[in-house]
């Protein structure tokens, strides 16, 4: 028997429902408050719940899967073609219930909340880091109004800026120093801040194997182990290692016409952070490849191709060999690394 498919416009308050009843084909709408959503779907039996993955509907999906529904996220961009006329959430919900039953339609995997912990974490760090890059740059800009020239990078500024403060007093009244110095206080203590969240972020590393094993491939750190381990949900929601590089952005787009197909740069698809951390990754190991010993794939690949091509070419290989790891819980071996994919 098949079971119902409802479709569910997740808000604030008032959640709209969608589905079309099995034994009578009627197609019933609702609205829920949010107090009452789980009394609802309690007293229903099981069926396949459809939501947008957005704000708050991994965590929905793991209340309903404790009830015995089955849980399907969908991108919204999958959802959007589907939307009738006016933006409405009924009209949201009919177009959810209308995407998922498409064709190959592919799904967002439920998150566990320690995966969503782990994730927040990455989001805190890297709105801490934003924010110290505009506190740095405001310092930068007053110094160098004064003559003051301080160098690129954080680690750089902070070694510089000892001489630069102790300059900027023999030159500089009182009362803007006074607000130099608080200036310099508060970067530090978001340094401070951004160093107690990555003592966090290894903490959960050492707790969760599948973490320690990915840590293991080159150019793989704390931060991208912690951060692709959590995104990814379960590597069993990718058919192949090449599946998960396409959902990180890392392949070729493709125009072709009349049986013509070229390539063009990568996609650029799904997750940016996860996908900047692994161009950062393969980045270092192209680095490290042209001080030390290096690959025989990667030496004829810097031969024959741009090195931002290469970067991105090896943040691929990266992606396919940590679907590898997770997927079939081995080990990475180095000898795997010695022949190109």
């Amino acid at each position: 028997m098949e079971r119902t498919v409802i479709a569910v416009d997740i808000a604030k308050k008032v959640f709209q429902l969608h589905w079309v009843e099995m034994d009578t084909g009627c197609i019933e709408r609702l609205q829920l408050k949010r107090a009452r959503m789980l009394e609802w779907f309690a007293n229903r039996t099981a069926a396949l719940v459809v939501m947008e993955a957005c704000g708050g509907a991994h965590d929905w999906g793991r209340a309903l899967i404790g009830l015995g529904h089955d849980v399907r996220l969908i991108s919204p961009r999958k959802v959007r073609p589907f939307v009738q006329r006016n933006k409405t959430d009924a009209a949201d919900a009919q177009a959810i219930w209308t995407a998922c039953q498409q064709p190959g339609m592919r799904f967002v995997p439920v998150k566990t909340e320690a995966q969503q912990i782990v994730l927040s974490l990455h989001r805190l760090r890297a709105q801490l880091m934003k924010t110290r890059i505009m506190q740095t740059n405001e310092l930068r800009g007053l110094l160098y109004e004064f003559g003051i020239v301080l160098p690129e990078g954080h680690a750089a500024l902070l070694k510089a800026l000892p001489d630069a403060m102790c300059d900027a007093k023999t030159r500089l009244p009182a009362m803007l120093m006074d607000s130099l110095d608080e200036q310099l206080r508060r970067v530090q203590r978001l340094q401070a801040d951004i160093g107690l969240i990555e003592r966090r972020l290894s903490q959960q590393m050492r707790e969760l194997p599948a973490c320690k094993a990915v840590a293991e491939i080159p150019g793989i750190g704390l931060l991208t182990a912690t951060a692709v381990v959590a995104s990814m949900g379960t590597p069993t929601a990718f058919k192949d290692s090449r599946e998960f590089a396409a959902w990180i952005g890392l392949i070729p787009r493709q125009t072709g016409t009349g049986g013509r197909v070229r390539q063009l740069g990568i996609s650029k698809r799904g997750d940016a952070y996860l996908r900047t951390l692994l161009m950062h990754g393969a980045r270092a190991v192209v680095i490290r490849s042209k001080d030390g010993p290096t690959w025989p794939w990667l030496t004829a690949l810097l031969q024959r191709r741009p090195y931002s091509v290469a970067v991105a070419a090896v943040a691929n290989k990266l992606a396919r060999t940590i679907w590898a790891v997770l997927a079939r819980g081995q080990a990475w071996r180095p000898e795997a690394w010695q022949t190109a994919h």
